[in-house]
């Protein structure tokens, strides 16, 4: 396993943008973008392709019959909606996004004073990620990983903010699926875990009691440990003497999540990576749903320095449900290219930081 960051991200553009207009407060409300709160939010929008065709897409998403320009148009639009209708976050991260000018479409479509953006994919790769901002970054990374000469499917972004005299370190994740079968693509997910434990450890050093954010889809539930009943080590594992025996704790490519404010690990060697997931309190139910039952593959992951009454701490989470993120079943209704019904198979989640003086 080998680990790389912009050198293997064969594709990877960032762009400083001007959008006008403004979006619309239907659930929580405008990001304000002041000093003293900030909203951040990660979504997984499903497939968002553009209009042209590159041999890269779907098989869904080929063909004039599929999938065209009208359509991505009609995409764009109600995906913009609905970042308003979330409150227009002052950042927000978003996964399965194809290119480039698609995120300066959504920048430009939603308005509400998005001005940067940052994308990165992997060379010859079907889609990426990317962010939108109101905020200036003040650095910008992209994670690869490689494995036996592989790389694995999509990178991650490392986006440090300094707003209001404190910084905050934010990861932008889609990690690999379980497709070919869970335990042997959990490697895959270790791989990508030990990025971020490692990053996590070098900018405590380099920049001490900066709080570090995980945002995105990890296609990995925060019980994942528990579900398949304990039998092999998972990236995201529970301070559980049960998962510290099988985590092959030298190996560090694993993230603890610790249902405790702060989080803290106590079944683990000091220095090990430690997270608190919401999904043990604030969060319920799921934001994916598969095989009639609700899945908690998103996450909002945050490290101590969220924690310490000082700098920028933690206030609220929220899985965003209703119109038009859920249909009338309360479900999210994944879309389907050639009828243009449903919006995304995943609900976003939704985060308010506060800054304390």
């Amino acid at each position: 396993m080998k680990h790389n960051s912009t050198a293997r991200v064969c594709a990877l553009l960032a762009a400083a943008i001007l959008a006008a207009g403004s979006g619309c407060d239907r659930i929580h409300g405008p990001g304000t973008g002041d000093d003293d709160s900030l909203t951040i939010a990660a979504w997984n929008v499903e497939a968002l392709f553009d209009g042209e065709e590159t041999g890269t897409e779907y098989d869904d998403y080929r063909g004039p019959g599929n999938w065209n320009q009208a359509k991505y148009n009609g995409r764009i639009t109600a995906i913009s909606e609905a970042i308003g209708a979330m409150g227009a976050p002052d950042l927000l991260a978003l996964e399965e996004v194809e290119n480039v000018p698609v995120l300066e479409d959504l920048m430009r479509r939603a308005g509400a004073g998005y001005r940067y953006s940052f994308f990165a994919k992997e060379s010859g790769a079907a889609l990426g990620l990317g962010v939108i901002s109101r905020l200036p970054f003040a650095g910008t990374k992209a994670h690869s990983v490689v494995m036996n000469g592989d790389s694995v499917p999509r990178p991650m972004l490392e986006i440090l903010l300094e707003h209001n005299g404190a910084p905050m370190v934010i990861f932008i994740c889609h990690w690999k699926s379980k497709l070919g079968g869970d335990e042997k693509t959990e490697r895959t997910r270790r791989a990508s875990a030990f990025i971020i434990a490692r990053r996590t450890a070098e900018i405590q050093k380099e920049s001490p009691g900066s709080p570090v954010l995980i945002l995105g889809d990890l296609n990995e539930n925060h019980d994942e440990f528990y579900r398949q009943t304990g039998l092999y080590s998972s990236a995201l594992l529970p301070d559980d003497p049960r998962a510290a025996a099988v985590s092959g704790q030298g190996q560090r490519d694993f993230l603890v999540l610790s249902p405790e404010k702060p989080p803290r690990a106590g079944f683990f060697p000091p220095g090990t990576a430690v997270f608190y997931s919401p999904w043990t309190r604030e969060l319920t139910e799921g934001s994916y749903y598969y095989k009639n039952s609700w899945e908690t593959i998103d996450h909002i992951l945050l490290s101590a320095e969220w924690f310490d009454a000082s700098g920028w701490e933690f206030s609220d989470c929220a899985v965003i449900r209703g119109g038009p993120f859920t249909g009338a079943s309360g479900l999210p209704e994944a879309y389907n290219p050639r009828t243009g019904y449903g919006l995304s198979d995943h609900l976003p989640l939704a985060l308010t930081v506060v800054k304390r003086r």
